[in-house]
Order: structure tokens, then sequence, then C-alpha cells
């Protein structure tokens, strides 16, 4: 019998897996730093206990466009996904979704301080 039959035909397996407190807070903030648009170093992110489940708090900066780009074009405003407010709105979803799909970790919320923006000159925002 092969491990995966094993697997298949076992209800359960002694025993027990964890993911640490640091993998975790790195993959929230490289999940953030994606839906941001800003580099994982900029961002801080925290746990804390909500009735059993994981909160996640994060603190982070977002990327702008320059002012002179959204003035020469203000749709570009909305190609990337609206204002900070709609973009932090959109992140908190995505963040959690991410998180608890690679993650397998159950969590009740995410909550998303911006701290500050970060100006892109020209181009796409990464």
């Amino acid at each position: 019998m092969s491990v995966a039959e094993a697997v298949e035909t076992t209800t359960s397996l002694a025993g027990h897996n964890r993911i640490s407190t640091q993998a975790l807070t790195s993959l929230a903030q490289a999940a953030a730093a994606e839906a941001l648009g800003v580099a994982s170093s900029d961002i801080r992110a925290d746990w804390s206990d909500d009735d059993g489940l994981l909160a996640l708090s994060i603190v982070a900066p977002i990327s702008i466009p320059a002012l002179g780009d959204v003035l020469r074009n203000p749709l570009r405003v909305q190609a990337l996904g609206g204002s900070i407010w709609e973009r932090a709105v959109a992140a908190k979803a995505t963040v959690l979704e991410t998180v608890t799909r690679l993650s397998g970790s159950q969590l009740s919320r995410v909550d998303i301080r911006i701290s500050g923006a970060q100006v892109t000159e020209g181009g796409r925002v990464q």
C-alpha cells in the first residue's frame, strides 16, 4: 500500500501539523503586499485570538499614482481598483482568502490600517 492510499483510507493520522507564527506572518505580509502594491518589508502584521479563530491586523502603506498622472488621466484611479478606501476594502477580502487558502488556518477577520502612501511614477502600479 502506498502512502497516498494509506492517507486516503485512514480517517485520521496520529500527530499534528503546526504552522509557526513567523510563517503565517510572512504569508500575511506577502499577501497584503501584493494586494496593496507595496513591498512586504513595509507591512506590519499582528495576530490575535478572536473567540478561537485568528484575527489578522495589517498596518501598511498603499501605492498610489502620481497626482500629475491622475490629473492627466482621471480614469487611472479606477484602473487601479478605485479609491484608497475601495482598494483597502478589496485588499481585506483578498488577504483573508489568500492566507486561508495557502495556510489552511481559519481567520475570523482581517483589519487593515493604511499608514501612508507610496507614490509610483508612471507605468503600472506593481
